[in-house]
């Protein structure tokens, strides 16, 4: 292979760390392209830890053709031969779907009567999900790979070594399944169950395994290869990375122990397992773990109904192993972040690859990215303005600097919707303005008339510098408390931007009005 002719020193954040992994097994392996992989259970839709998932290997994927230069390819792999365990509550046609329990879901009818299979529904709801984010990928259909014999020679390794994999399995279960457990589960051939039966005898020159049925006894001798059966999930896991040769795979914190265990098997099956990751999950409002049977936190349409992508992925992109809160009010921090690490970029003239930017662009940032105007300021914007429609913040938008149109700056307008959307839906019924103090009173009113002595035009840095003084001149603890008097007071929030860039945008005589209002109220 070609070897790493890097001579840069590589960034020391999370991807490249993780990339270096893969090229310390590429070195070692001898393989010339680096193989990443992502799971996907099809028994539900694509959700926002689908998003997380899919993204991160990306990243770390970019990461390494950083350093090398190699090529790569990314596996998005659907476990869709897996027995339906349970009808899903939101879907149609429920009833006819519970004379299909336990068979593989792409033999189980789509209930929404749009594909072949209720797998394949799901295959392609995975698939449009990942277009539509226009991740580079290649999609494996786990009922494919085993009904094609891609893993037939895999499976029959797996027969040689049957009792090394039991063996060490048998501990991490209960009596009950101890009892009966086998990696291999085969497909009744008359009903198309995915049986989870005791393995009688195991035939690895044949390839076979027997077993009885438990309705009616019958004995069955039933090929593991072309598709006659499956393994078990975890041992299914490490057969995968063993007949692929995956390189490198994360997963959640919740999966830590079945990683080792997988990673076991997968070495008695004679091969190495791929390096990974294990990231935190999230946490809803209450700092409880999110659940997609409990509907707690955010959705992927919701958090995408009140900003960008990129905010998303900035999100995403951000500490990864540590737990964070998935909810509403994470949102307007992670869009301002994301405009500030591409106004970085813009300013910097050499490629920063430790920016998060640089990842969530895929590469250098183009110079229609970010905006001019923060979201916080638009939401303080439509806040004080009652904005019911983006035309409203537009107007002060163009007389503050009559060169942004939604023309000019497309991705200005999208946050501007964006801002409209997430004021209506959250801030406003949270608004709870205060009456000033005495103090305070006087230092408004002090504010007022300073304001009035600028002249229009005046720039943000200077209105700023004014709003200080005045809170100087006042008998405040801390400046902070006058900013928060600012906020609390006129605006009906406990925080927000820099007040001089808000009355920049605002306007002057509407924020010397708005203060007097303040004071009559």
């Amino acid at each position: 292979m070609n070897q790493f002719t890097r001579t840069a020193p590589a960034p020391k954040i999370w991807p490249f760390e993780e990339a270096a992994k893969v090229v310390a097994r590429l070195e070692k392996s001898g393989k010339g392209v680096a193989l990443f992989e992502t799971g996907y259970g099809p028994s539900g839709l694509p959700h926002i830890g689908t998003f997380g998932e899919v993204a991160r290997t990306t990243w770390v994927r970019q990461a390494f053709t950083a350093l090398t230069g190699l090529p790569s390819r990314l596996i998005a792999f659907s476990d869709d031969m897996d027995g339906m365990r349970k009808v899903p509550d939101n879907v149609p046609n429920r009833d006819m779907l519970r004379e299909f329990l336990g068979k593989p879901l792409t033999d189980v009818p789509d209930p929404f009567g749009t594909h072949e299979s209720f797998g394949h529904h799901n295959n392609a709801r995975l698939r449009a999900f990942l277009d539509g984010f226009g991740f580079d990928y290649e999609f494996i259909s786990a009922t494919e790979a085993y009904r094609s014999g891609q893993f037939d020679a895999a499976l029959r390794q797996a027969l040689r070594r049957h009792d090394d994999i039991v063996q060490v399995v048998l501990p991490t279960l209960g009596p009950e399944r101890r009892a009966t457990y086998s990696p291999i589960l085969p497909v009744h051939p008359k009903t198309g169950i995915v049986m989870q039966v005791l393995i009688e005898k195991v035939d690895a020159e044949a390839g076979t395994v027997a077993w009885r049925d438990p309705e009616d006894g019958t004995w069955y001798e039933t090929p593991v290869t072309g598709g006659g059966a499956k393994m078990q999930w975890k041992a299914d896991w490490a057969m995968r990375w063993a007949a692929l040769g995956v390189d490198y795979e994360m997963a959640g914190k919740d999966h830590i122990e079945g990683i080792k265990l997988s990673g076991a098997i997968c070495r008695i099956l004679g091969a190495e397992p791929p390096a990974g990751f294990n990231y935190e999950l999230f946490l809803d409002d209450r700092g409880q773990k999110i659940s997609k049977s409990k509907g707690n936190g955010l959705s992927i349409e919701e958090w995408l109904k009140y900003a960008p992508q990129e905010s998303l992925s900035l999100f995403m992109f951000n500490q990864p192993q540590r737990a964070k809160r998935l909810f509403f009010d994470v949102i307007p921090r992670a869009v301002d972040e994301y405009l500030a690490h591409v106004a970085k970029a813009q300013r910097e003239e050499m490629v920063d690859e430790s920016n998060p930017a640089w990842f969530i662009h895929g590469g250098p940032v183009p110079n229609d990215a970010g905006s001019p105007i923060s979201f916080g300021m638009l939401l303080n914007l439509a806040s004080v303005a009652n904005a019911e429609n983006p035309e409203i913040l537009w107007g002060f938008i163009r007389r503050y600097s009559p060169d942004l149109t939604p023309e000019t700056s497309p991705f200005l307008a999208q946050l501007v919707g964006y801002a409209v959307a997430y004021y209506q839906d959250f801030v406003r019924p949270k608004k709870e303005f205060r009456d000033p103090s005495e103090v305070e009173r006087a230092a408004l009113a002090d504010l007022a008339a300073a304001l009035r002595d600028l002249a229009a035009g005046t720039s943000a840095e200077d209105i700023q510098t004014t709003v200080y003084e005045v809170g100087k001149r006042h008998p405040f603890a801390a400046l902070k408390d006058w900013f928060g008097c600012l906020y609390q007071v006129l605006l009906g929030q406990s925080e927000g931007p820099r007040f001089g860039g808000f009355v920049a945008l605002y306007g002057i005589p509407e924020t010397i009005a708005l203060i007097e209002g303040a004071l009559a109220r």
